[in-house]
């Protein structure tokens, strides 16, 4: 259908025409996520699904329709400076509003639920295009989106100790793979919330938390090597890691809100997070052993908790 279609439902309130079969509707909406411009995918195509989602047009489908919709993770996967990021970026967000649904009005089995958060997270681990913006196209956003979804899924009644600190090390994984690309649209944020997500739910303990940060910390450290030079420093890796624990720093310090309109944010949010001030110090403890020369060293340190 012409752009114009598009419009005018968009100008009539939004809701699901009459003249066409709601599944025509979504199966040419879906293939609009990949579209180069930014008008179709920013201004029609996600805000008329999620819109749709939430209105509970999918309700009776959503296993179905999320079934669908996660296949799109994997479109192009592996390949980086093209637009296939495009239809995988904009999948994550979608499958964010899905798994939004469901947490609101439990429509899914567990198993699916998990089942998508198994593609999702092994998508957001071996995503290779991690451009924020792309000239003339708009927003990629890839790792913003991924930790969109990995909030949802943070959220989900469908994920507890296991699948929560799975997530954590999802965000580890991510930050510390090797990568040519520096995050400088906002990733660093939108990981932090999704890490907030998991810890407010207080599942995670501190003694899998602490060692959680601990190793993104070492991430941040230059290699020691003998006689040779390890090149330019920080890595884009080593970069992201840094941003993101500066990031998580200040939401445990300033204390993060819920997602607007979203259900159960304002009581998962409405306390700080649980066990703040030990974790508070843990991510200063890595932030000062980064930059040893500029912070002050406390006289004695901390140990970090080992693992049961």
């Amino acid at each position: 259908m012409s752009e114009s279609y598009w419009q005018s439902v968009i100008g009539a309130g939004m809701h699901v025409p009459s003249d066409r079969s709601l599944n025509d509707l979504t199966l040419e909406l879906i293939d609009m996520l990949a579209s180069p411009d930014p008008e179709q995918r920013d201004g029609i195509a996600f805000p008329l699904l999620a819109t749709w989602i939430h209105s509970g047009e999918y309700d009776a489908l959503l296993r179905g329709f999320g079934n669908g919709v996660v296949t799109g993770l994997t479109n192009g996967l592996g390949r980086s400076g093209d637009l296939s990021v495009l239809r995988r970026s904009y999948t994550a967000l979608v499958l964010t509003e899905i798994v939004t649904r469901d947490n609101e009005m439990h429509l899914l089995p567990a198993a699916t639920v998990m089942g998508w958060g198994d593609q999702a997270t092994s998508w957001l681990i071996r995503e290779k295009d991690l451009r924020g913006w792309i000239p003339d196209v708009g927003w990629a956003h890839a790792v913003a989106n991924g930790a969109d979804l990995l909030g949802a899924l943070a959220r989900s009644p469908h994920f507890d100790k296991l699948e929560l600190t799975v997530l954590l090390d999802v965000i580890a994984d991510r930050l510390l793979a090797p990568t040519d690309y520096v995050l400088y649209h906002g990733e660093d944020d939108r990981l932090a919330y999704a890490a907030m997500a998991v810890l407010h739910r207080d599942a995670v303990t501190p003694n899998v938390v602490e060692p959680w940060i601990a190793r993104l910390g070492a991430g941040t450290r230059r290699p020691r090597t003998r006689g040779k030079t390890s090149g330019e420093w920080p890595t884009p890796a080593a970069h992201n890691t840094s941003s993101f624990l500066r990031a998580l720093h200040l939401q445990l310090a300033l204390g993060v809100k819920g997602r607007p309109g979203v259900a159960g944010d304002e009581a998962l949010f409405a306390a700080p997070s649980p066990h703040r001030a030990d974790l508070l110090l843990a991510a200063i403890e890595q932030i000062r052993g980064e930059s040893p020369w500029l912070f002050t060293t406390p006289k004695s340190r901390r140990p970090v908790p080992s693992q049961h």
